[in-house]
């Protein structure tokens, strides 16, 4: 949720800026997930990328009930279908602990668990 923001913005040739767009739009799909999620799931760690030690941990793909490991992009858990909270969860907690015990690196959270969830997740 955006509560504010201040912008500063320069007047660019249209045909510019939707050649721009296009570019940007063409890379993600390149390199992210189209199917719903919640964005990019864990903070990079200093000299590293999340995605790419949940990737190297062998976790691309993994299932949880209709939650998934996005095959496009590790650091992402989208809905193939019905994806439940607690799917999307048991994901996040295998992630984890994968990343800790291969890698020694703890991975702390981008997104913000919302209600009543285990302490520990809030990490």
């Amino acid at each position: 949720m955006i509560l504010s923001a201040d912008l500063e913005l320069t007047p660019q040739p249209q045909e510019e800026l939707e050649a721009r767009m296009a570019e940007y739009f063409a890379q993600r799909r390149v390199t992210q997930p189209w199917l719903p999620s919640a964005g990019s799931v864990f903070k990079n760690p200093p000299g590293d990328y999340a995605g790419r030690l949940i990737e190297a941990a062998g976790l691309k793909g993994m299932r949880q009930g209709d939650a998934m490991i996005a095959p496009e992009h590790a650091n992402f858990i989208v809905n193939v279908g019905k994806a439940r909270a607690s799917d999307v969860k048991a994901l996040i907690d295998r992630a984890r602990r994968a990343v800790a015990r291969r890698f020694g690196v703890e991975l702390e959270l981008e997104i913000q668990l919302v209600g009543d969830w285990h302490e520990s997740c809030n990490a």
